[in-house]
């Protein structure tokens, strides 16, 4: 089986651990693949928002990858992440712009944009694309006070 979803790394293409990374190229990790702080194998999540529960989008770059060999599934159901793998074997696809992120995240559920309002910093323009037509933001997202980026390392382990 290979999965397909985003990884984030630190501006020099590393992961937290050092271990660096190119577009283009299959790693693979050796031992058994478990999920967590002390886990084995190549983290990444399906929904990129999720990946800046992370790191912090303002000194990370978020790639698209693919995870296949063995992999480990994971759900948080206490915070509300899921879709999140461990792989053995990770292939880094490319990297996606800022630009592609934002227009990504426009498509995505009002639930999944929040959780990318609340760990993204978002430029003041940026902020208009995610407001709805009468003016002010959609309910849900109360009010944008509370999405600022104090909440990412709230959020984050």
């Amino acid at each position: 089986m290979k999965v397909l979803g985003y990884k984030a790394f630190n501006q020099d293409f590393t992961n937290r651990y050092g271990k660096h990374f190119e577009v283009g190229e299959i790693y693979r990790i050796k031992g058994p693949i478990s999920w967590g702080k002390y886990g084995n194998g190549f983290h990444f999540c399906t929904n990129l928002e999720d990946c800046f529960r992370y790191y912090d989008p303002d000194t990370s770059i978020i790639a698209e990858v693919k995870g296949f060999g063995k992999l480990v599934k994971n759900d948080d159901e206490y915070y509300g992440y899921y879709d999140m793998y461990v792989s053995e074997y990770l292939e880094v696809i490319r990297v996606i712009p800022r630009e592609e992120i934002i227009k990504m995240m426009l498509e995505t559920s009002i639930d999944r944009q929040n959780r990318f309002i609340r760990n993204y910093n978002l430029t003041e323009k940026e902020k208009e694309l995610f407001y709805i037509e009468d003016g002010g933001m959609n309910n849900e997202r109360n009010n944008y006070q509370r999405c600022k980026r104090k909440q990412l390392k709230e959020h984050r382990y």
